[in-house]
This record gives structure tokens, sequence and C-alpha cells, in this order.
């Protein structure tokens, strides 16, 4: 049984009632997280035959690395043939803008060529590849569909598929990898931010993810990739795993990471998840919300640049202590906080984006129906039930690691 199990239900009836409420701060316990964890890149003795004498991309950021070194630099250092690096959304050193273009260029460290994957091009070219045999893949995932470097790692795998090169993945743990929850993404809403019919929170490793994309012949033409993942050791589907380096600019602590797969689908909205401020994706909040007792002003900041509601208060709730003290207990969506903010806007008419990017997030144009027909969190959470047991069937199939309980 959970921990916090009864209180996380006294909350859920307490969030019906009165629409959202504040949280008391349980505080991080460290003991929580598994310190005998070994990621896919420091395994080296798995890998350095298969890299050994082949030339090699990897395609990475900042967390990729091996301890205190960078993967590129640690595969430099064991004499491996890297050619260039191929780099994703926020860029190589992960500090761009979500979403924002970018472009190659040299690594100031290697002076290795860098190739951009994010922007108009997301897949490389006969050319990017010529003088490859192998990709590597070594980001750190948290474990939501709309979360682009799966999207990514799709293209890459596409491409190895199409031009014969072998695709390598260094797996790393899933710190959201301890449940599956969130609607399944349905036919005509694909993009992005949400390729597959996967829930929201997919709990599974890109490892795992890779093997399944590959099984599901997901890649265009149903190709087949020469797949091979070099698991972790010591980590299963139970485990806390405290990232070592923020993922993305706007995630910047394991509280964020936490709450991500539900505050996410706010962005689709003219809700502020934070951005702009120094606690991203831990607060909510608009000028046009009616109640809450904490008050926030977005400004430019490094990997937001431009926020949502720049310059102007907005008035909503601090869910930093939730996050951190007991979102990870929840297991599952928490859908209330979205549904609260839709009851007690001011401004339903122009709640949601008018470009569609919410039923991007979703991946299910129901949801949005549901909340302005009023159903309740419970409701809409239930109708996505099925689709999701459905999904754990064929996620079972790619597990490498021990699932959760």
């Amino acid at each position: 049984m959970l921990k916090y199990i009864n209180i996380v239900a006294m909350k859920k009836i307490l969030t019906l009632v009165l629409g959202l409420c504040s949280f008391v701060c349980f505080g991080q316990d460290t003991s929580l997280y598994d310190d005998n964890i070994v990621v896919g890149a420091a395994r080296q003795s798995e890998y350095f035959e298969v890299l050994q004498g082949k030339r090699i991309a990897v395609l990475g950021n900042q967390t990729s690395m091996v301890g205190s070194v960078h993967t590129v630099d640690y595969l430099l250092d064991l004499g491996i043939d890297v050619k260039k690096v191929f780099a994703p959304e926020h860029g190589f050193r992960g500090k761009a803008d979500a979403g924002a273009k970018i472009n190659d260029g040299l690594d100031a460290k290697t002076g290795l060529p860098i190739k951009s994957l994010h922007g108009r091009r997301k897949k490389p070219s006969k050319e990017d590849l010529f003088d490859v045999d192998i990709v590597v893949f070594d980001i750190q995932d948290v474990g939501a569909r709309f979360y682009t470097y799966i999207s990514t790692m799709h293209y890459i795998m596409e491409a190895c598929a199409e031009q014969n090169k072998t695709f390598v993945v260094f797996d790393r743990p899933n710190p959201n990898g301890h449940y599956v929850d969130g609607p399944v993404l349905k036919e005509g809403n694909e993009s992005f931010v949400g390729m597959h019919p996967v829930p929201i929170v997919h709990g599974m490793t890109v490892g795992e993810y890779a093997q399944m994309i590959n099984g599901e012949g997901w890649l265009k033409d149903q190709v087949q990739c020469n797949l091979i993942v070099i698991k972790c050791e010591g980590y299963d589907h139970n485990s806390l795993y405290e990232l070592p380096v923020d993922p993305s600019p706007n995630l910047p602590n394991m509280s964020s990471i936490y709450l991500y797969p539900s505050l996410c689908l706010f962005e689709g909205t003219q809700v502020s998840v934070g951005r702009g401020t120094d606690k991203q994706f831990q607060l909510i909040g608009s000028p046009f919300n009616s109640s809450g007792d904490y008050r926030f002003t977005p400004e430019p900041k490094p990997g937001a640049s431009k926020p949502k509601h720049n310059g102007i208060e907005c008035l909503g709730y601090d869910l930093s202590s939730f996050g951190i003290g007991q979102m990870h207990e929840v297991r599952s969506m928490y859908l209330h906080w979205l549904v609260a903010f839709y009851q007690n806007s001011k401004d339903k008419g122009h709640f949601f984006r008018k470009d569609g990017f919410f039923r991007l997030l979703t991946g299910d144009r129901s949801i949005r129906k549901m909340i302005e027909a009023g159903n309740t969190a419970m409701e809409i959470e239930k109708s996505w039930s099925d689709d999701v047991e459905a999904f754990k069937v064929i996620r079972a199939k790619y597990l490498l690691y021990p699932d959760f309980d």
C-alpha cells in the first residue's frame, strides 16, 4: 500500500468539492531514491566491442553523462571514433527554449560537427549518415509521450533502418516509469509531441520504447531498425531514480519531473505552468483565474525567452511541495487541477488555445469536450482506463526490467 494513499484520496475529494486547495509540505525524502543504478553509458564492457573500429555518431545533450564526463568525451577517451553529434530539442548543451529552432554548428570542446534534428529537419539525411556505421542514442527521458526526445529517436531509427545503420541505445531509468496512465493517442492526432498510440505516461525506458517502435512496426513502411540496447544495471520499474542532471531548462528538479505529465496539458491552455519563473512546471496560474493563494509574474529567463503572460501577474497555486512530497506516490495523472482551473476561469471561451495544441498534447479530441461539458476529473480519467489496460498488454512484450507492482 502506498505511503500517502489516504492523504491523496482525501485531497482528491477536497479538490472536487473546493476546486483547488493548498498542499502541505512533506519535504523530499532522499532515501526514496536508488543509488545503485548504473546507466547504460557507464557499462563500457557491454558495448566497447560493438563500437570499436566503427564510425560513430552520438545523439546526445547535457544529460549524456557518465559520472562527471560527457558521453562524447567518454567515448573519445576510450578510443572510439566519434564522427559527429546530433542535437535534439533544446540543443546539444540543453539551453535552448522549448520548440526553438536548433542550428548546425561545431562543439566548442571537441570540434565535432553538430547536426540539428530539431526544426525543419527532424530526420538525418543520407549525407548525414554516409560516414557513420552506428548511431548511439544517450539522452535522459522523463517518460511522457509529449517529451519530444522519443519522437527524435523515432526519426533517427527510421533513417538507420533505411540506410542500413546500427542504432544503439545507452539506456537510462525512467523517473516516471513506475506507472502507466493518461489518454492513448488516437489516429489523426499525430504530431512531434505525440507520434505513437501510447498513453501520456507510458512507463518505459527509452530502450524499451525503442523495442516497441521496432516491434509494433511504427517506422515508415514498417522498416526494421538494427537495434541494440545497452541496459541499465540495478534498475526496475519500482525504482525511484533521482536525475543527476536537469533534463531540460524548464524541468529543474524532481518535483517538476513528477508534475510534468499532468501539468504539461496546461500548455494547451492560457494557464501558465511557471515558465519564466524559478519554479517551472511547479506553478499554475493565470490572470483570468478567480481563485488561488499564490501570485507570480513570468519574465524572460534562460529556456523561456517569451514566457506565457510575460510581465503580467498570475493568480494560482504553488505545487512544488506536493510534487516532491507526494506526486510519485499517486502513480496516476492528476487531472483535478486542470478541471478546476477551467471551472474557475473568468473567460472559458478563451481557456484553450485556438491552435489545437491541447488536442495534440492529449492525443484525444474527447478530453477537451468532457472538460467543457462539466465532467469530473474522475469521470474523464475513467474514460481512458480500458485503453490503458490494452496498452499494458502491448508494453509487457518489450520490457527489459522487472515491472512495477
